[in-house]
């Protein structure tokens, strides 16, 4: 939920409108403050079902917005902890809100794009959380590319992936609505502005993965309960580099 000390608006509606770099930096100061943040329950239940594959020395959070994923981060790695992002200004948000301390890893922040990560066997674990709707489904292949260069052999990229909401659900016209709207926005206004929730299925994700040269383990994430199937409501992908 949106909240009185939020965006307003009209500042959601000029980030809209804006590019997804462009907007990111407007959203900035006040993005922890917005339903967009990972929220606290999913960031605590991934460092849970992480720390038992460790341990690792250095981690990296791709497309580290504000921050969150370097706090998960610092309670796992034992020598340095990167976040990464192509936003300035979230970078700023960041750095302010995990200044590091002499007790834990080294904290660091680069600027980079996603896609062209300038780290070559640097990492033991990289994680993600809330970016992957920034990138449109061929650019997959490249991102898991990037980040697989990244690791460390034996290293691990995870991130959690919740399942899809059942058709005819509130929850399904509303992410379904959403993409709708920014495909119009994107045809009709420049520069666009790249964010869709329905563009990211588990089955191609795993299949991307593994062609990137990932071995891939899906775990539940029990916290969350199961759907009326049986099936997790949410899986922590687990993908290691051989």
């Amino acid at each position: 939920m949106f909240t009185p000390e939020g965006p307003t608006l009209r500042e959601l509606a000029v980030q809209a409108l804006s590019s997804t770099m462009r907007g990111y930096d407007l959203l900035a100061p006040k993005f922890d403050l917005t339903p967009y943040r990972t929220p606290d329950r999913v960031l605590e239940a991934v460092a849970d079902a992480v720390r038992p594959l460790g341990p690792f020395g250095r981690g990296l959070d791709v497309c580290c917005g504000t921050g969150a994923g370097v706090g998960v981060l610092r309670g796992l790695c034992d020598e340095r902890v990167t976040g990464v992002d192509f936003s300035a200004g979230m970078l700023d948000v960041a750095r302010s809100a995990h200044p590091g301390s002499a007790d834990g890893p080294a904290v660091e922040w680069v600027r980079a794009d996603a896609l062209a990560l300038p780290f070559t066997r640097t990492f033991d674990l990289a994680m993600s959380f809330g970016a992957f709707g920034h990138f449109l489904p061929d650019e997959r292949p490249r991102l898991f590319g990037q980040v697989h260069a990244a690791l460390r052999q034996g290293g691990l990229f995870v991130f959690p992936v919740g399942a899809p909401p059942a058709v005819g659900s509130r929850a399904y016209w509303s992410l379904l609505g959403f993409d709708a709207v920014m495909r119009v926005r994107n045809a009709l206004w420049r520069p666009p502005f790249v964010m869709y929730y329905r563009t990211f299925p588990l089955a191609g994700v795993v299949d991307d993965l593994v062609r990137t040269g990932f071995t891939v383990r899906l775990l539940p994430m029990e916290e969350f309960g199961r759907r009326p199937d049986g099936s997790p409501r949410v899986r922590l992908v687990a993908a290691s580099r051989a």
